[in-house]
């Protein structure tokens, strides 16, 4: 059928700060709020929403460059405009916060773009499954023995996971200790650590094998994911039934090709928040698959539903605590598991989301134009 007019209009970005319920740590960083950066982009007569996670700079980017480079293009050019943006920001570096906002931006289009046909993006990009293995994730290093017990239980017994994760690296001589009542809590499910690269390969190692007795079966960012002979390392090491996963900070497709090319992971973890948006993770779910590589999907679950039905080698979604109860805050048709599954939206356009700007108007941070 033939294409609607789809000039790219407007592109406009806000910036939101949600405040923790508590304080929040991992490995290696403690925080007490979240920033969410929205994108609205128009075309034909439709908007287009996408969203990241990141600084409230990336707003201002987006309202200034990338804006000013996608205007006027045909919103059904996808690829254009995302060499187009990744162009613009060239010189100043696209990984970090560039990338973000690229992501962002990226999202809101194909968004645009399934809105416009007015399909559900699922159906757009084409499915693989109907609904997308979630493991619950949390478990924050700040957090009491009774409330890590409390939650890691609640995602088996109310949300039906198989797999729940905790934090570890913080305070190294607690982390057995939190792992045995983690363990307790959970009976025969799988429990997964991540260390949010905390430790020196060597250390890692020992935190492994102290681990296996307990039988976690994945081990996230042990050392700094820009380790890469490290997580070798720690990978040919670590005990035979326990997967070594990275990539929650690949900005790019070259960064997947060195850590697929190393041999880096058992398991490649990306985020269309960071990646350079649905285009980029789908090139990394890409590369992964010609390395006979699983894929996993960290963060923005309501994000992830969506491209996780379409990604072949996808073995699960992060269910993280934090974005979870944001997005279901402000995001109406934001998706809730049933057995340990979501399902992206099959009677809703785009995304199947909905941004409540009311709700959010008490969280808006100031950006510049």
């Amino acid at each position: 059928m033939a294409a609607p007019e789809a000039g790219i209009g407007s592109v406009r970005a806000r910036a939101f700060s949600v405040p923790t319920e508590g304080p929040e740590g991992d490995g290696t960083l403690t925080w007490t709020s979240t920033t969410l950066v929205v994108v609205e982009a128009r075309a034909g007569g439709m908007t287009g929403m996408g969203y990241s996670y990141t600084d409230a700079s990336a707003a201002a980017l987006i309202n200034g460059p990338l804006a000013d480079c996608i205007a006027g293009c045909d919103a059904f050019d996808l690829p254009a405009c995302w060499l187009s943006m990744r162009r613009r920001l060239r010189n100043m570096g696209v990984a970090g916060v560039a990338a973000t906002a690229i992501s962002a931006v990226d999202t809101a289009l194909w968004d645009l773009k399934a809105r416009l046909l007015d399909l559900p993006l699922a159906s757009l990009l084409g499915r693989v499954r109907d609904s997308v293995p979630v493991y619950g994730s949390g478990g924050f290093t700040t957090m009491s023995d009774d409330d890590l017990t409390r939650q890691l239980a609640g995602w088996i017994e109310r949300d039906g996971c198989r797999w729940v994760k905790m934090k570890i690296g913080a305070e190294a001589g607690r982390d057995l200790h939190r792992m045995r009542i983690s363990r307790q809590a959970i009976g025969d499910a799988a429990l997964f650590v991540d260390a949010n690269g905390a430790f020196t390969p060597r250390e890692a190692l020992r935190m492994a094998a102290m681990a296996a007795e307990l039988d976690v079966r994945w081990f996230e960012e042990p050392v700094s994911s820009d380790d890469l002979a490290g997580l070798r390392f720690v990978r040919d090491h670590a005990p035979p039934m326990m997967d070594i996963a990275a990539g929650e900070y690949g900005y790019d497709p070259d960064y997947f090709r060195r850590m697929l090319a190393t041999g880096s992971v058992d398991v490649l973890q990306a985020d269309a928040t960071r990646c350079l948006g649905i285009t980029g993770f789908l090139q990394a779910a890409t590369l992964a698959e010609v390395h006979h590589v699983p894929m996993s999907a960290h963060c923005a679950p309501a994000l992830h539903t969506t491209i996780g039905a379409s990604v072949p080698n996808l073995r699960h979604l992060e269910w993280f605590a934090d974005h979870v109860r944001i997005e279901a805050m402000l995001f109406d048709g934001a998706p809730t598991p049933r057995a340990g599954t979501v399902s992206p939206a099959s009677d809703r356009p785009g995304l199947g989301l909905v941004f409540k700007d009311a709700d959010a108007e008490r969280f808006v941070r100031k950006v510049s134009a």
